[in-house]
């Protein structure tokens, strides 16, 4: 019996498949250096962010040199702000509470995080929420999976987890937890309702 429902972040509950690209696309924009050129920047950092080994305060100052602009730190916190939410899944994941518990799983930097975590309201909905910079793993060694059962004290059969990535259904899938694919190109929430029906059957909310 299905209890816990973990929802991916970027890609399910936003409408941009990866973070980074939303945040280095309003860096690019507003500084006028470009999405590309910025994208290049923080690429170099990227893995060491999602993993919790630096943080976005830590790489500014060779960022900025690699760039040869001088950003102002709190455009960072703008950029987070710009996340295009998915109004239709959590409109979705908002019928589930009260009848299953919620959480999310992602891989993302723990400011950004924190940032859409209070700007949204994140807590009220979803717990736990799994960041990987916090646990210092990612989803492809399982290790952050585990994490977000031995929180709740659940076990995988209880579980069932959304994402748009399908390695990383892959390796949730492995350790037992049920799993949908989500498309984000499709984006298609009618769906995804079908699939969690099929999935969660009579506890479904009608």
């Amino acid at each position: 019996m299905i209890s816990t429902v973990f929802f991916d972040f970027d890609g399910v509950l936003t409408t941009d498949k990866y973070g980074s690209d939303t945040t280095n696309r309003y860096l690019g924009n507003t500084t006028g250096l470009g999405f590309e050129r910025v994208d290049r920047a923080m690429e170099r950092y990227n893995d060491a962010l999602l993993l919790g080994r630096l943080s976005h305060c830590d790489i500014w100052p060779d960022l900025c040199r690699e760039l040869e602009v001088d950003i102002d730190f709190a455009l960072l916190d703008v950029a987070f702000r710009s996340t295009p939410m998915n109004e239709g899944v959590l409109a979705l994941a908002r019928r589930l509470q009260g009848r299953f518990r919620l959480g999310i799983i992602t891989d993302n930097k723990q400011d950004r995080m924190d940032c859409l975590r209070a700007l949204h309201g994140l807590d009220a909905l979803f717990d736990p929420i799994v960041v990987s910079a916090a646990v210092g793993a990612d989803k492809l060694d399982g290790e952050i999976f585990r994490h977000a059962l031995a929180l709740r004290g659940l076990r995988p059969e209880q579980c069932l987890f959304i994402d748009n990535s399908r390695r990383n259904l892959e390796t949730a899938g492995r350790m037992g937890m049920a799993t949908i694919f989500y498309d984000d190109e499709a984006n298609d929430v009618q769906r995804l309702s079908l699939a969690l029906r099929q999935s969660l059957g009579a506890a479904f909310p009608v």
